[in-house]
């Protein structure tokens, strides 16, 4: 994709070959914006795993303490009994048979995020296909599937964001927005990459963290040290 002159103009301040820390990194993205518009700031990180290797799979969940800036609508597959904490909790979507149902015959999905209760997973075998396409399947794995519901959900309006590695090896995760400033954006990064490093894969050997690179979601990246 072509790069207009905003960016070309921000990336010609960035030093070459320079390791910011993340105070430098901060101040620079916070001052020389390419877009008009609040924007999400990203955080992506190239790491020492071997993704062809199950045992070098990344995988993991964190709460950020001031969440993305993005207004999740999360959907509850649950039974009568756990209606009402889906409720007090926030869900945008709640029900059992007849919202499978309904997502059978019209494929559609207004939501960004399901929990389910164990009891519920049999029954979400039916639209599996759909929710599994669009990464949408409640999973054991993300803390998704719980009877714990209300907890689950209450995490997840908060902030909470699933990591897991591509296939080469990256993650890429958004961690605020601009508008959120240097304070908020430290605290959500510091404590990702604690995540990250303390996901570390046994097996995992030679440099873990190969390099990190902070942008705003349309801007030019820069590589920093935490």
């Amino acid at each position: 994709m072509p790069k207009g002159k905003r960016y070309a103009a921000v990336a010609a301040k960035i030093e070459k070959n320079k390791v910011y820390n993340l105070t430098e990194a901060l101040d620079f993205i916070l001052t020389n914006k390419t877009e008009r518009f609040d924007t999400a700031v990203e955080l992506h990180l190239n790491l020492g795993i071997d993704p062809k290797k199950s045992d070098q799979q990344l995988r993991g969940t964190i709460v950020l303490p001031h969440g993305t800036g993005k207004s999740k609508r999360i959907a509850a597959f649950v039974g009568s009994d756990k209606e009402a904490d889906a409720k007090a909790a926030g869900a945008d979507l709640i029900g059992s048979e007849e919202l499978i149902a309904q997502i059978k015959q019209t494929e559609k999905t207004d939501f960004d995020l399901a929990v389910a209760t164990p009891d519920m997973m049999p029954k979400l075998a039916a639209i599996a296909k759909i929710l599994g396409t669009r990464g949408l399947m409640p999973s054991p794995k993300n803390d998704t599937v719980t009877t714990n519901v209300k907890k689950a959900i209450e995490e997840l309006k908060k902030g909470k964001v699933t990591f897991k590695n591509d296939t080469t090896g990256n993650i890429h995760q958004v961690v605020g927005k601009l508008s959120f400033g240097k304070d908020n954006l430290t605290e959500n990064i510091t404590l990702f990459v604690e995540a990250i490093k303390k996901a570390k894969p046994a097996s995992s050997k030679g440099t873990y963290l190969k390099s990190i690179t902070l942008c705003t979601a349309m801007g030019p990246g820069l590589k920093i040290t935490l």
